[in-house]
């Protein structure tokens, strides 16, 4: 990362922009649920280009920091991408769809053809439309913060140890673990579910199972999965690895097609 003390080369705040490409976005409305943390962060940074949430914006000074999120589904998405890439010091990518492909990506099994005729419309009609994949595919991100969304306080974390010059201390441990800590009856020991918790990426406190939902990986997998033992372990409970690969499809999809 090139920020360094929270400064820019002429010694003003350094300058950020927040972009988003094809998504929901609902990691940049996280970003805006932080209110007076963001206030705060304004003090120490300037937000030139946040189309969002700001009327007057620059679109092409050079940038200190850039969040981009979303996935790249057209050729436009890959031109602003490209275009941040070359302004930005450090890139960061936010959220599940920019790190790991998201829920757009499950389409991609399907080919654009048969999507097209569904909507009604013919290919050609569509020529922008590409493939739709993450971003972190396409140019190199300085770092990545997954989440669908994303954690407002792992993302305040995130943006404090950037205008520092560190890296950000990011939890590495599963979402099973968090799950365990808050001694939660397991969704698969307990209710034979299909809980990809085991597989998933901390963070998020084990929010899900601990309303008594099942885990649906939406924060991406972990850096070793050990899918094996995961396949054994909902097979010797009648679960098919197909359904947990069709769970897991949700917000992997990329990683599995």
């Amino acid at each position: 990362m090139s920020t360094s003390r929270g400064n820019s080369d002429d010694g003003a705040r350094p300058k950020v922009g927040i972009f988003g490409l094809t998504g929901c976005a609902g990691d940049q409305l996280q970003i805006l649920n932080c209110e007076d943390e963001l206030i705060r962060l304004a003090e120490r940074m300037e937000i030139v280009d946040w189309v969002m949430a700001k009327s007057s914006n620059d679109h092409r000074c050079p940038l200190d920091v850039a969040f981009v999120e979303g996935v790249v589904a057209t050729q436009r998405d890959l031109r602003t991408l490209r275009e941040v890439r070359a302004r930005a010091k450090t890139l960061v990518a936010v959220g599940t769809c920019a790190v790991w492909g998201g829920l757009p990506a499950m389409v991609n099994r399907i080919s654009r053809d048969e999507l097209a005729r569904e909507a009604g419309r013919d290919i050609a009609d569509l020529p922008e439309t590409v493939e739709a994949r993450p971003a972190s595919e396409f140019v190199p991100f300085d770092l990545k913060l997954t989440g669908c969304p994303i954690e407002r306080h792992e993302f305040l974390r995130l943006v404090h140890a950037v205008l520092a010059g560190t890296r950000p201390e990011l939890p590495r441990v599963p979402v099973c673990w968090e799950c365990k800590a808050k001694e939660n009856l397991c969704r698969v020991i307990h209710f034979g579910e299909v809980c990809c918790g085991a597989m998933t990426r901390g963070g998020c406190g084990a929010r899900c199972p601990s309303h008594g939902v099942a885990c649906g990986g939406c924060r991406g997998p972990v850096e070793t999965p050990n899918y094996d033992a995961n396949i054994t372990m909902f097979r010797d409970r009648g679960i098919s690895w197909i359904e947990i690969a069709r769970r897991m499809e949700r917000f992997s999809a990329c990683l599995l097609y």
